[in-house]
């Protein structure tokens, strides 16, 4: 089975959903969970909006990740937290829905494979059953009991004038014995036909589904928004609706999103290449030949690399033709075919066609094991019309090349999607590999790269304020045009003219007429904005005399060139931002390796549970008696105006009971059981297995507590029991983080290592908020990026103003806002139960041969004071190890005068 190691922010997506479980159960409903569970996150809590046609109170959230984020295996690692931390039991049934039948064959096919990541990720939720609804209609009741079943379809199935809609209506004999030895309050929650003496209950698929209440996993959701699409869900009873999408419905029917992902936070974990090179070329020929050009320059490096052991690469270029139209010449696909044999000796075989009616690359994974990216495969062009087959993924693809100026939203969001992925999910060693390159025949670049950018925000799910940075221009000349790419940190002086003649500016398009106005007194034309060489033109046919002319043109030229002033910030300019990291030294010796310190349970310290009372607490047997009253008969509540009302999940829970008979199981059953359930690597099986059984043996000793309701509840125990050890190891790692910090020998153990420094990388900063100006506006001068995530209060935006303010005055070389959880964009500070992370960092001014200290400042609320002793310890001892190189400052009533004294 393929190895798969998560990167760090799809494992921080995990936790944001395991969080979000257990604070379903923990507090009264879901909406507040979400509420909690996003402020707790990311320091603001969200609305949460119930999707129409739901119970109010059932869990739906969306995770949304960029293009090229790994959204289908982070589904798959979902399941078990589902049905662990959510439904709390053993199998479940999932009902996985995909955008169209080419994506669900794919998605089918890569779940089924026990050699595919996204197997592998499945099958930690235990056994698995793969299917389509075609065989979902013969699924056995034996299959739903010892099995989670993963039914995946189109959600265009579910809509009624589908055939494969009325199927899963239909009775159907192969699954009568699912209805067997139901209840009445079971049946009465069937759909039923006809009416009267003629109404009958079918034994149809959808029932089935009603009965085991599956939980909704929904692909690329910002595709299937409509009221039809969800009254039709909503008639299966989800237990739970997760949607993956890179581009969230935040207005029409808003999705609640759990976890943003950035493209910044791709990049930084080498997901994604960015950014993407923009080259705009009016002459096709000479623009498709650059393309070549800039292929052959990433082939020469790729051969190079490979030459010094790295992987096989063959850079493709992916070309969008115009689609043909009768009697009008296009830059169609046999034009372009013929451009590239023709007049640059291309051989055939190194092109495919994937068209509507060539189906180049299908034949190519036919050929091919491992399609356009086996070695033997020649090709290294692909021409496409309109957009690629759904779901066609070639991380190989590096060129993205539009004969039309990026008139094809949809095709030019699917090629752009193509061209971003990162092959091997890791960076070159050459800069040039890491990039994506887009070659458009057009005349006017900043059009282009604004044109892109919106294609990279409504297609790819980047964020607005980052696609910026993200396109560049690959000529100097043209990055002079690109005002979009530097929002905010360009300065455009105008520009006035005296002309002999009043320009007769309604000739003029309103494009040219918005960046220039006439003062009939002064007899001035004045251009506000740069004109390109087409612009010029055009406002040149608005006079008549040759001076007038002349006049206009130079003004032209002046606009695209010394008028415009961009300011650079620290990162744009090159400038380094390392801070040296706290590091651990491995082994007994006190010359051991230094290894950075990011997570203490590397720490040595004894840990055994055996010592333990291993007996349920207080506060574990109400937990147990309240979910049994749920079982027996569910929480009822009365509401203000004295109406019942029945709480989602403890319904659900009594639903999943009643479908999901318990067997009769031993105790030393159940005690494996959890063993099993628990994974604890730090401890042996013996231990484990010892505290466990003691702690049942307990449980069984109090009233009311048999093993028939010990093996109900399961679940519940599992996670008392989980929470207990973590509890537990959490106190030994405590113990062993103070004597190792601050014991007598905290010198030998512990060192600020540059070896280990944290650097801020110039396009790897991703807040999950921007700073919005709710605290004020402050021309910030000296921060480190052109981007700053949001303050938690108006003292820490005060804060970050003083700081840039000595920085303009030269006393801090510049700093940044640095941020919280964002994975390559964060410094932190390990401690015993969590991270710190200092809300600024400053680089203090320097020699020329030595860099300065850097400063690390936090900002705490008197009301929070208190609270942070813990942070002002271990930055104390950051500074302290650093020999000078570090300070830390922890400020709180505005004392700026405690930051000053650092400087």
């Amino acid at each position: 089975m393929s190895s798969f190691t998560p990167k760090t922010y799809q494992q921080q997506v995990l936790d944001s959903v395991q969080a979000y479980f257990k604070a379903c159960h923990e507090l009264p409903s879901p909406s507040l969970a979400f509420a909690a569970t996003t402020e707790r996150l990311w320091g603001r809590g969200s609305a949460y909006h119930p999707l129409q046609g739901f119970p109010a109170e059932m869990p739906y959230f969306c995770l949304r990740v960029p293009t090229g984020g790994g959204k289908t295996w982070l589904a798959a690692k979902s399941v078990a937290l589902v049905n662990t931390h959510l439904l709390r039991t053993e199998h479940s049934v999932i009902l996985w829905l995909v955008p169209s039948k080419p994506i669900r064959e794919q998605t089918i096919k890569a779940l089924q494979d026990r050699n595919h990541p996204y197997h592998a990720a499945l099958r930690e939720a235990g056994p698995i059953t793969v299917l389509d609804l075609e065989a979902a209609k013969g699924l056995t009741r034996a299959t739903l009991d010892t099995s989670t079943a993963v039914i995946v379809a189109t959600r265009q199935a579910f809509q009624v004038e589908e055939e494969e809609c009325r199927k899963v209506y239909q009775s159907s004999g192969a699954l009568m014995h699912h209805f067997d030895n139901l209840s009445p309050r079971q049946r009465d929650g069937l759909l039923t036909e006809g009416s009267g003496a003629e109404r009958t209950t079918p034994y149809s698929l959808a029932n089935v589904l009603r009965l085991r209440r599956p939980f909704v996993v929904v692909d690329e959701a910002h595709n299937s928004r409509t009221d039809l699409a969800f009254d039709m869900l909503a008639r299966l009873r989800p237990s739970g609706v997760l949607e993956l999408t890179a581009t969230p419905d935040l207005e029409r029917t808003p999705s609640n999103v759990l976890h943003s992902v950035s493209a910044a936070e791709l990049k930084a974990e080498e997901m994604i290449k960015l950014p993407v090179r923009l080259e705009t070329e009016p002459n096709w020929q000479q623009c498709l030949a650059d393309a070549i050009g800039q292929r052959e320059a990433l082939q020469h490096l790729a051969d190079a690399e490979r030459r010094a052991g790295a992987a096989y690469l063959r850079p493709l270029v992916l070309i969008q033709s115009e689609p043909r139209r009768a009697g009008i010449e296009t830059l169609d696909f046999e034009r372009v075919r013929n451009e590239l044999i023709t007049n640059h000796g291309i051989p055939a075989s190194e092109i495919v066609l994937a068209t509507g009616e060539e189906r180049g690359l299908e034949q190519i994974d036919a050929d091919y094991k491992l399609g356009l990216s086996d070695p033997a495969c020649p090709v290294k062009f692909v021409i496409t019309q309109k957009a690629l087959a759904e779901g066609w993924d070639c991380p190989f693809a590096y060129i993205l090349v539009s004969m039309a100026a990026l008139s094809s939203a949809t095709a030019v969001e699917q090629l752009l999607g193509r061209v971003l992925r990162q092959p091997g999910a890791s960076l070159r060693s050459a800069r040039a590999l890491n990039q994506s390159y887009a070659f458009v025949v057009s005349r006017n670049f900043a059009e282009t790269a604004g044109a892109l950018r919106d294609r990279l925000v409504a297609g790819a799910g980047f964020e607005r304020r980052e696609v910026a940075e993200f396109v560049t221009a690959a000529k100097a000349e043209q990055a002079r045009l690109d005002l979009g790419g530097h929002a905010g940190r360009v300065i455009v002086r105008p520009i006035a003219i005296t002309l002999s003649e009043k320009p007769d500016l309604k000739r003029v398009p309103k494009a040219v007429r918005d960046k220039v106005s006439w003062d009939g007194k002064l007899n001035t034309l004045t251009l506000s904005a740069p004109l390109s060489e087409d612009e010029a033109e055009a406002l040149q046919a608005s006079v008549s005399s040759e001076s007038a002319v002349a006049a206009i043109m130079q003004a032209a030229e002046e606009s695209r060139s010394t008028a415009i002033e961009f300011f650079q910030t620290p990162a744009e300019l090159g400038l380094r931002l390392r801070v040296p990291a706290l590091a651990l030294r491995t082994g007994a010796e006190k010359n051991g390796e230094l290894a950075l310190f990011d997570d203490p349970e590397v720490l040595e310290y004894p840990w055994d549970l055996s010592p333990y009372d291993a007996a349920p607490t207080a506060d574990d047997l109400q937990a147990l008696g309240a979910a049994l009253k749920v079982s027996e008969g569910g929480e009822i509540d009365i509401d203000a105006g004295g109406h019942v009302v029945t709480r989602f999940l403890p319904e659900l829970q009594r639903d999943l009971g009643l479908v999901y008979q318990p067997e009769n199981w031993d105790a030393v059953r159940i005690a494996t059981w959890l063993c099993r359930n628990l994974p604890e690597p730090s401890l042996t099986h013996a231990s484990k297995q010892a505290f466990v059984a003691a702690w049942l043996a307990n449980l069984l000793r109090q009233g009311g507590f048999t093993l028939a309701r010990a093996n109900l509840q399961k679940f519940l125990i599992r996670n008392l029991l989980e929470a207990r050890i973590r509890d537990l190891r959490q106190q030994a790692v405590a113990r062993a983080f103070q004597q190792t910090l601050f014991g007598a020998d905290a010198a030998a153990r512990v060192a600020v290592s540059d070896e280990y420094a944290f650097e801020f990388h110039a396009q790897a900063y991703a807040p999950s908020r921007d700073y919005d100006g709710r605290f004020g506006h402050f021309d910030f001068r000296r921060h480190y990026y052109g981007r700053m995530g949001d303050f938690d209060s108006a003292e820490e935006f005060e804060c970050a103003c003083q700081l840039d303010i000595w920085a303009q005055q030269g006393r801090i070389q510049f700093w940044v806002r640095n941020l919280v959880r964002r994975e390559g964009c964060s410094f932190f500070l390990q401690k015993a139960d969590g991270r710190f992370y200092p809300d600024f960092l400053c680089q203090l001014p320097g020699r020329t041969d030595q860099p300065g200290a850097i400063l690390a400042v936090e900002y705490k609320g008197a009301d929070r004071w208190n609270g942070a002793e813990d942070d002002r310890l271990i930055g104390g001892l950051w500074a302290n190890l650093s020999q000078g190189r570090c300070r830390f400052v922890m400020v709180k009533d505005k004392r700026w005068d405690w930051v000053e004294a650092q400087l």
